[in-house]
């Protein structure tokens, strides 16, 4: 396995200290983004939200201080990654607002129709199987609810063989049974923010 293949097996499941230090990596580089989606994708305070392939966490602080009276979830499948976030999020995990699980977003640990938003910050292209995981998504989504991904254009072209376009992703949510499908890009900054309204 060369050099780059390690570091992307690192940033799809980090363990051991270099996966330590590229979720701090992760932390500092979606801090960016998490602005971006205060600005475009209004979370309305008392949400129950779902955060996917959570990271080191600082999504989660991100969506608890936005939502000061709701509750937020995070899953990850890389334990070393549910550590981190349970420690970067120390006092709301005390407290019960912040709860992180060790689990794969093919299978959900969530009843139907639990959650008002579900976010995922550069990780579909991880996705086990994009198309059935979407439906997974939908599945633990309140109706009315939002499902929002985002992303860098360049690792969404780099990782992924399918569902690269925006017609494509377009696609793939509304034969899930997506309602609405918006598609924004920050073109200075290279992101892709995909939102379907179930």
């Amino acid at each position: 396995m060369t050099l780059l293949q390690r570091l992307i097996e690192q940033a799809k499941k980090p363990s051991g200290i270099v996966g330590s230090l590229m979720l701090r990596i992760m932390n500092k580089a979606h801090s960016g983004m998490n602005t971006w989606l205060m600005r475009h994708e209004v979370i309305k305070d008392g949400d129950t939200v779902l955060d996917i392939g959570c990271g080191g966490g600082s999504t989660l602080r991100f969506l608890s201080q936005m939502n000061p009276s709701g509750k937020i979830y995070g899953i990850d499948f890389s334990e070393q990654s549910v550590h981190e976030s349970i420690k970067t999020n120390e006092t709301d995990v005390a407290n019960g607002k912040v709860i992180v699980t060790q689990a794969s977003v093919s299978d959900i640990p969530h009843d139907d129709k639990f959650f008002d938003t579900i976010t995922a910050f550069q990780t579909h292209y991880f996705w086990p199987d994009l198309a059935n995981d979407v439906i997974e998504v939908f599945r633990v989504l309140k109706y009315g609810g939002k499902f929002i991904i985002i992303s860098e254009v360049y690792k969404i072209n780099y990782h992924m063989k399918a569902y690269k376009t925006k017609p494509e992703i377009k696609q793939l949510f509304e034969s899930v049974g997506f309602q609405t499908v918006t598609i924004r890009e920050n073109t200075q900054k290279g992101w892709l923010c995909i939102t379907g309204i179930k």
